[in-house]
């Protein structure tokens, strides 16, 4: 492969909560940059991000857009990622695939807390990163309490690299703390240099100082030029500033108003100066094949287009790829660079690209692409989040549902954090998401790209029953005459409740013959058959039922005689031994910044949850997970109420544990709900 290919592309993500400003500052980068000669505005559904209907619609990112841009000889593509918590999957999915990643803010440190979780996943893969403060026209408090925000969610040290010149509460320039030149703002235009203003010349001397110090913390030359008073050249510094950043060891901080294009060119400039090129990140991940022009590439995210059908945005690692050529079996139909919804065909895509290949049928998000079957896993992909929410859908009409799952199959593979069941006891077809809004863009894509309305419902709490004392000798006796042969079976069942989680068992203690052994078998089926739909209507578990007696006819008896009477022995039988209601407790872990620890607790006691303890959460400073059992019932909103107590960031994962009878005063409501 050619480093020079590599070293002349930056591939960026553009992340952070949601209504930071991430679209706009994408419109801006494009407009400054030349790569569109109008700009967009979110409110007026123009951007080239946000460029889905389901985005449009709801004035928020839902899904990636990708766009491509020249500046300073570099060809920079931006990836926009979502913001919102429910869509966080497809920022994952994307950051795997880049150089670095511009984190933009509010200028709120009552908001900073909501980077949490996105600053732990890109420090885990180790992901240069920087801060974009947007909006700094509409700060909340002083620059510094902002600043000392940022800095106590982030793992790793933050490096002021400008400080805002301000007007009021407005932002008019900044103070490069590398060359100590301050600039003023212009509206569509350069900043220009100006005098530095003197009563800023205290905070910026402390400011540049506190930078130094911690580029000082990892190069030993630095720090004995600080120690001997001897002012650092600019080349030291940003050189610093550039192998740093590339190891992941500082975060540095910028300030602007993208909607302005405020402090977008600064921003610019410095991931043309100090990013890492797309060589220096395959070296860091360390990406190789034996042979070094071998194609190697990883989908970042699926779409499915009305025009274009499947598409597959990929990071290549290493190699060209090229229109025709056959990847993983599947050949490719086409080679495209995106600009939103925009697709421009191109002939070859070289490493250090991202690009969209056409027509990758079986190929899904995170999969590696290259030449030999062998190789299909070799890299590593984002972990799946488990879904939190649901929803029951079926068709509108009756005649679609037929091409559901098929559609659905699509969705699945454009998101993977979706996941859907035909659930066995409630018989619904079950949706799976990250929250409501998330299922509610799917659904709105099931009916408009695949013409498939759906009805929804919350969905049924899959509960079981069992029973709590014993009864014996029940008695079955099924007797049928026709014009020809008959039909008898005559059965004596014991029923006995088992120990919670042993299932169902079937036993026989025939003497002598009384019922053949070639009809035993029909017993056990009605028996069975039975227990699909117990007394109070839900299927029965936990029991042992024993063939004790029973009777034959030498002609009229069969099977399925047999089978009839051991189902009129059980419901006979069942009502008699107290029967009662189980519901299913999950396994829950949720997560949470300490400050919140207390009010999980109170959220999980107010919904019937048996709280196992809560300890500090594992290489995440200043959270906790708390262990609880939670009954299934009580889980459907239980995400909804947890983001709202913890401005978005608590999260949890959970699994089947065990079944527990439901309180009397709970069931009675189950119960007469369902009209038992």
């Amino acid at each position: 492969m050619s480093a020079n290919v590599l070293s002349g592309s930056r591939n960026v993500a553009i992340v952070g909560p949601y209504l930071s400003g991430k679209t706009t500052l994408l419109e801006s980068i494009l407009s400054v940059t030349g790569a569109i000669s109008r700009k967009g505005k979110v409110a007026d559904r123009n951007t080239v991000g946000d460029s889905s209907t389901e985005a449009r619609d709801r004035q928020m990112s839902v899904e990636l857009n990708a766009a491509s841009t020249d500046y300073g000889g570099i060809r920079f593509t931006f990836l926009d990622c979502p913001g919102s918590v429910e869509f966080v999957q497809e920022t994952y999915n994307a950051l795997i695939g880049v150089d670095a990643a511009i984190v933009v803010c509010e200028p709120d440190a009552n908001r900073v807390l909501t980077l949490a979780p996105l600053l732990q996943f890109l420090d885990n893969w180790e992901i240069p990163h920087l801060v974009f403060i947007n909006k700094m026209d509409r700060a909340q408090g002083n620059f510094a309490e902002i600043l000392q925000a940022l800095k106590g969610v982030s793992s790793r040290p933050l490096v002021l690299h400008q400080y805002p010149i301000g007007q009021g509460e407005y932002l008019t320039g900044f103070i490069d703390l590398v060359t100590e030149q301050a600039y003023q703002y212009h509206p569509g235009a350069p900043a220009d240099p100006i005098p530095l203003p003197a009563d800023l010349e205290d905070q910026e001397q402390a400011a540049r100082l506190e930078m130094l110090e911690t580029l000082a913390d990892f190069d030993d030359h630095l720090l004995e030029e600080l120690l001997e008073e001897i002012n650092p050249t600019e080349d030291e510094i940003l050189q610093d500033l550039k192998m740093e950043l590339g190891a992941d060891l500082i975060v540095p901080v910028f300030v602007g108003v993208a909607e302005q294009d405020f402090g977008v060119r600064p921003l610019l400039n410095a991931l043309l100066r100090e990013a890492p090129d797309a060589q220096s990140t395959i070296e860091r991940r360390g990406i190789t094949l034996e042979d070094a022009q071998a194609p190697l590439a990883q989908v970042l995210k699926t779409y499915f287009t009305p025009q274009g059908g499947k598409l597959s945005l990929v990071r290549v690692w290493q190699g060209t790829l090229t229109d025709g050529m056959t990847l993983n079996g599947i050949r490719v139909g086409g080679i495209y660079q995106l600009a939103g919804q925009q697709q421009q065909s191109i002939p070859q895509a070289p490493a250090g690209s991202i690009v969209a290949l056409g027509r990758l049928e079986g190929i899904k998000t995170g999969d590696t692409l290259n030449t030999d079957a062998q190789l299909v896993d070799m890299l590593p992909k984002a972990e799946r989040l488990n879904p939190v929410y649901a929803l029951a859908i079926a068709a509108e009409k009756r005649s679609d549902e037929v091409k559901l799952s098929t559609a659905i199959n699509k969705l699945l593979e454009e998101d993977p954090s979706l996941f859907w069941e035909q659930h066995g006891d409630t018989h619904e077809v079950i949706l799976w998401g990250q929250g409501d809004i998330h299922l509610q863009v799917a659904l709105d894509r099931l009916r408009r790209k695949y013409n498939l309305p759906m009805n929804t419902h919350l969905p049924q709490v899959p509960y079981k029953e069992t029973i709590r004392k014993a009864s014996s000798a029940i008695h079955g006796r099924y007797k049928h005459q026709t014009g020809g042969h008959g039909q008898f079976g005559d059965v004596y069942l014991d029923i006995k409740p088992l120990a919670r989680g042993e299932g169902f068992t079937f036993k026989e203690t025939i003497v002598g013959g009384v019922v053949p052994k070639q009809y035993i078998p029909g017993v056990e089926m009605g028996v069975r058959e039975y227990l699909g739909h117990g007394p109070l209507g839900y299927p029965v578990v936990d029991v042992l039922v024993t063939l004790t007696n029973g009777s034959y006819h030498g002609v009229d008896s069969s099977e399925q005689a047999f089978k009839q009477a051991a189902r009129l022995a059980m419901q006979e039988g069942m009502p008699k031994c107290e029967p009662t209601l189980l519901e299913p407790i999950v396994a829950i872990t949720i997560n949470v910044p300490s400050d919140f620890t207390s009010k999980v607790l109170r959220l999980l006691s107010g919904r019937r949850g048996q709280i196992l303890g809560y300890d500090s959460k594992p290489n995440w400073r200043g959270w906790d997970q708390v262990l609880a059992h939670l009954p299934q019932a009580e889980m459907h909103t239980l995400i909804v109420e947890l983001r709202s107590l913890t401005m978005g960031v608590g999260f949890f994962d959970w699994q089947f544990d065990h079944l527990q009878e439901v309180p009397d005063k709970v069931m009675e409501r189950v119960l007469a709900k369902n009209g038992k």
